[in-house]
């Protein structure tokens, strides 16, 4: 059962029958939450010493255009180790994308190699762990910086879906509880949270212009802060719109709220890649002597955007792999389709004797894409690659970590994309009445 079960050591016999394909989810997310712990352990200072000394891993370990060379990577040593994981685990999601297309149900024999083999698919993320660490230098940790800032965008896309998808169950869920008990109580829940959100977004906003742009200059920053400003005000205003409400009597506030509160941070963190000192008050750009230019101590990815990323990374990994949403939509835009397939306990369930332990609830159909399941861990990846290193980047010399407009625009860009996908939420009734999207 350990080396091959669906559910190896997890379920006992004091825990509750549980889904074939929900503890696969789950355990798939673990490997991805153990390479970003020995991703974080490798950025730290200390262990960046230790790393230095692998034999070929910094000083003359490659070439850049054809010429060996002699580098002091101490001071981001730690980064291009956290490259080299972001590798590994990109890799190992992508074998298991390519290895699971067209499966349909659990009798396909790849479904086994999904659902089993666990002690052998650690081996093989091991494996190519190691093998990470043995790519040379020479181009690519820049190339690879393009693949994460790609990857990233599209996993911001998908942290932006699951957060409009989680507003709206949120608002219809206490209006329900308040329609079916009479409860004023719901209602002013409704309110104050609305309101808490809006507060913080509103102070968060009076923060930005304070420390992140200047009287004279920041030009840029003024003005990524003044248009999501607006857009956030647009998007509240066409929440309440008398025709908005009549679509669809569930919208309003705070779901509008909770999308102004995530675009704030997402400008916040745009921000806090300006490679502008003077706009930046949190940008430390470090040489290889180790010496920061910033007034702050040498620091490597414990900033506070990372770690709000950091967070909302886990939470969104975890509503991936361990539930499917209350809307069809959005369980048809990530194909995922708990109830499709195998709505009971199965065979598998619930034995004899009472012992309980995983059931397989995929023998009629898979309950969830496994590729497309595989694909969204491969880009959750590339996302907390990039948020580790603060989406910095070695510069031409490779002496020097910087932070790019690159990191700033694709940031800038999600936060549209985002409010304009919400926009479309709300307008969507109205512009495709014959479509069903309630």
């Amino acid at each position: 059962s350990c080396l091959c079960g669906s559910a190896p050591c997890l379920l006992c016999g004091c825990c509750p029958s549980a889904k074939n394909s929900t503890i696969t989810r789950f355990l798939f997310t673990l490997f991805l939450f153990f390479g970003t712990l020995v991703s974080i352990i490798m950025i730290i200072p200390g262990v960046e010493r230790e790393l230095h000394k692998l034999p070929g891993f910094c000083e003359g370990s490659g070439s850049v255009l054809g010429v060996q060379t002699n580098v002091d990577c101490s001071s981001f040593l730690g980064h291009k180790a956290v490259y080299r994981m972001g590798f590994a685990m990109a890799a190992f999601f992508c074998l298991f994308a390519a290895l699971m297309v067209c499966v349909r149900s659990s009798k396909d024999p790849r479904a086994a190699l999904q659902n089993g083999f666990w002690f052998f698919k650690f081996l093989v993320l091991v494996g190519i762990t190691v093998g990470a660490f043995y790519i040379p230098d020479g181009t690519f940790t820049s190339v690879w910086f393009y693949f994460g800032v790609v990857g990233s965008f599209l996993f911001i896309l998908i942290q932006l879906v699951l957060l409009i998808d989680l507003a709206h169950s949120w608002s219809q869920r206490w209006l329900r509880n308040a329609d079916e008990g009479h409860a004023k109580g719901w209602y002013a829940a409704l309110c104050t949270i609305t309101f808490t959100f809006y507060a913080a977004s509103i102070a968060a906003i009076a923060l930005l212009y304070v420390y992140y742009t200047k009287p004279k200059g920041c030009t840029e920053g003024k003005a990524f802060i003044s248009i999501n400003l607006i857009l956030c005000l647009i998007v509240s205003v066409v929440s309440i719109l008398p025709k908005i409400q009549e679509a669809q009597p569930h919208s309003g506030l705070l779901q509008a709220s909770l999308i102004t509160l995530y675009t704030i941070y997402v400008t916040w963190s745009a921000l806090a890649n300006v490679p502008t000192q003077h706009c930046n008050p949190t940008l430390l750009v470090r040489n290889s002597t180790g010496s920061a230019t910033a007034s702050e101590p040498l620091t490597t990815w414990w900033d506070a955007p990372s770690i709000v990323g950091l967070v909302i990374f886990i939470l969104c990994t975890l509503f991936i792999s361990l539930r499917s949403s209350d809307h069809p939509q959005v369980n048809k835009l990530m194909l995922t389709e708990e109830s499709g397939a195998g709505a009971g306990p199965g065979p598998g369930g619930a034995e004899e004797g009472g012992v309980r332990r995983a059931y397989d609830n995929e023998q009629d159909g898979v309950s969830y894409n496994y590729t497309f399941f595989h694909l969204c861990l491969l880009l959750a990846a590339l996302y907390i690659m990039m948020t580790l290193t603060n989406w910095y980047r070695p510069d031409e010399s490779l002496q020097v970590l910087r932070s790019p407009w690159t990191a700033v625009w694709v940031k800038i860009c999600s936060s549209w994309a985002g409010l304009l996908l919400y926009l479309w939420t709300l307008v969507a009734p109205l512009v495709l009445p014959d479509r069903d999207f309630s």
